[in-house]
């Protein structure tokens, strides 16, 4: 399978996101994707949120990376990725009433088909991926299997370190005992 890989270096300050998203922007157009697209705008926020979350949280400069599978954006999946140098795992936070953060994984869970992060370096890599094709069209996609679960310091979330067996999917759990595969 042939795959397009376009990639971004980000710098640490908060004025980045913008250019990330313009950026992002014209690549996709460039693939052949509409501007005005649904999957086009989700993409642009999931880049949006995931380049946010690397420049505030960590305060470190990252790289984004659009990857279209079998080489046309008309086809496959499209997976993005933010790597930082910052070992800090994410932690989803769930955001209360009129607070201004703590939304951002949680939109990336509710607008990916899949997502999760892994270790890399001295840093990590957070990913997502939409499918382009409907349901039914194409591979089915397997789940990997939960691995075990540590966690991240908030008391309230726990996500995994390990890679989920290699496959570098992450888990999120909210009690101990029970354990979600992002999907």
């Amino acid at each position: 399978m042939q795959v397009l890989q376009m990639q971004l270096e980000v710098g640490a300050d908060p004025a980045e996101v913008g250019r990330a998203r313009r950026w992002a922007r014209s690549r996709l157009i460039g693939s052949g994707m509409n501007d005005d697209e649904p999957l086009a705008e989700t993409l642009i926020l999931l880049i949006s949120e995931l380049v946010t979350n690397a420049v505030v949280h960590t305060g470190c400069p990252a790289v984004l990376r659009m990857l279209f599978g079998s080489g046309a954006a008309e086809a496959g999946t499209v997976r993005v990725e933010v790597a930082d140098t910052s070992a800090r795992p994410p932690c989803p936070r769930h955001a209360q009433g009129e607070d201004t953060n703590g939304r951002g994984l949680e939109l990336v869970d509710g607008l990916a088909d899949r997502w999760g992060w892994q270790p890399e370096g001295s840093g990590k890599r957070i990913w997502c991926e939409v499918d382009r094709s409907e349901p039914g069209e194409g591979a089915e996609y397997v789940p990997p299997t939960p691995a075990p679960v540590r966690y991240c310091g908030l008391g309230r979330y726990a996500v995994d370190l390990s890679g989920a067996a290699g496959s570098g999917a992450g888990t999120v759990a909210d009690e101990p005992s029970k354990a979600v595969t992002q999907s």
